[in-house]
């Protein structure tokens, strides 16, 4: 799998982390310069760990569904894209369950997960199809870090301009990706 595939996940998976940051800093007036790294710094990392989680998951069971890898890839990347499109129409309210400051404690780890999920399931995707895992992953992390920044510090312009759209547009490309894998394959 090239670079620029690779880089298309990642910004496809940073678009939750971006969108949250943006809601979060247009719901609190904007964030300090340290919340906002604080909160991408925790959106980062959990973007880095979680492919590594689902690589992992995916190695000790690939040997069982090698045949089916291909199909299977494209599922999750289908059903992961199709997930945040739908989000995009259907968003859910985000609350700080009665914290002051939704980059600290509780709040920030819900989100975190919340957030990188999506990178668990394409940590699968690259077991399955034998891509080595430790730079994806530090590209992911890196990026859902840098888009996670810019939208804590920009959130109150880019949410006007971006809006629905950042999610939706994530989910176009993960499905656009995962059937050019499917299309590889057969």
């Amino acid at each position: 799998m090239n670079f620029l595939y690779i880089f298309g996940i990642a910004l496809a998976l940073a678009l939750d982390a971006f969108t949250v940051a943006v809601g979060l800093s247009l719901s609190r007036s904007g964030l300090s310069r340290s919340q906002a790294f604080r909160l991408s710094f925790f959106f980062g990392i959990f973007q880095f760990v979680m492919p590594l989680v689902g690589f992992w998951a995916g190695k000790t069971i690939l040997p069982y569904i090698e045949a089916i890898d291909h199909w299977i890839a494209f599922g999750l990347l289908f059903l992961v894209g199709f997930k945040m499109i739908y989000e995009a129409f259907h968003p859910r309210r985000i609350s700080d369950r009665g914290e002051k400051d939704p980059t600290k404690g509780a709040a920030l780890i819900l989100l975190s997960v919340a957030t990188s999920l999506d990178a668990l399931a394409a940590g699968l995707s690259f077991a399955m199809l034998d891509v080595p895992i430790l730079a994806p992953a530090v590209l992911i992390g890196g990026v859902a870090f840098v888009l996670s920044f810019v939208g804590a510090e920009l959130g109150r312009f880019l949410g006007r301009f971006v809006g629905k759209a950042a999610p939706a547009l994530g989910g176009i490309v993960l499905i656009l990706i995962g059937i050019k894998i499917l299309s590889d394959h057969i």
